[in-house]
């Protein structure tokens, strides 16, 4: 039985949620709400870098502004078997391939013919079992496993974007040290749980290209992207901790509240009389400068 169409929020747990954070969850929620869909909550804690006890507290504090979901939210990491199977899967069918590359290689590596700036070169792609038993001793660390993808870019539609075209390389679906990597892991993730509505930071815009070729070649849902602005501090740099109170609980959840509606135009707002405003037409398209205060 298929599951009803649903939209998400995804933090990572390496960090308390700041007010740009919110900001994003809120829209997410107000997405998925206002085309009638469920709205899921998933804690991204595959990186060893990541505590469970901070992704305690984003949920805490998602439900301390107000927003609601519709499942227990989701742990990554009590998911590996369903990555573990498509990887195998890919393998089955000869799609993945042993790289043992370092972020030092690939920058230092000649640019392969056609490929856009910045794609993997394919140092790794066609190696021999021979050549691959020399790179194994060479560098002494288990290999990451690449995609072999059959082209340089890809194009998704994006509700705040449009049209965006952008690189789909051999990219990592399971890093050196065995962890499925973020593009392979949120694309399994949204086709098990149903989600066919990703709203998300526009940081992670390039990565659209990437994610939805791998849901296409898994015969998955097409996805619908929202990629939305980004909060930036004053010297107009990413928020970050460093920047002060931008924590919930440095700022309070009305506080809270009263700045992200003021950075969507409203007056002060509970999430649901923000859904009865809310019009993705009529969001920002520019970052929102943060100033504490």
């Amino acid at each position: 039985m298929s599951l009803a169409p649903a939209g998400r929020f995804a933090p990572s747990p390496s960090a308390d949620l700041h007010i740009g954070n919110l900001r994003t969850a809120v829209l997410a929620w107000l997405f998925a709400r206002s085309t009638g869909r469920r709205f899921l909550l998933r804690v991204e804690d595959l990186d060893d870098r990541t505590f469970s006890e901070i992704g305690t507290r984003q949920i805490e504090d998602l439900a301390a502004i107000g927003l609601t979901w519709d499942e227990p939210p989701q742990w990554q990491t009590t998911h590996r078997a369903r990555y573990d199977a498509v990887i195998e899967r890919l393998q089955a069918e000869h799609l993945l391939y042993e790289c043992y590359c370092s972020r030092r290689d690939i920058a230092q590596a000649p640019q392969a013919p056609h490929a856009p700036e910045g794609a993997y070169p394919g140092t790794c792609r066609d190696l021999t079992e021979p050549e691959r038993a020399t790179r194994r001793a060479e560098t002494g660390r288990p290999p990451a496993l690449r995609l072999r993808t059959d082209t340089f870019v890809g194009t998704v539609t994006d509700l705040v974007h449009g049209t965006y075209t952008g690189i789909v390389d051999d990219f990592v679906v399971r890093r050196g040290d065995g962890v499925p990597a973020y593009n392979l892991a949120v694309v399994v993730d949204d086709a098990e749980s149903g989600v066919d509505q990703v709203v998300r930071g526009d940081d992670l815009l390039p990565s659209s290209p990437r994610q939805a070729y791998l849901a296409r070649l898994l015969d998955y849902p097409e996805t619908i992207y929202a990629h939305v602005p980004l909060v930036l501090n004053e010297d107009g740099a990413r928020l970050a901790k460093r920047d002060g109170a931008v924590t919930l609980a440095e700022i309070g959840v009305e506080r809270a509240l009263e700045q992200i509606c003021r950075s969507l135009g409203w007056p002060a707002l509970d999430p649901d009389g923000m859904l009865r405003r809310f019009d993705p037409a009529g969001l920002p398209r520019h970052p929102w400068v943060y100033r504490p205060g």
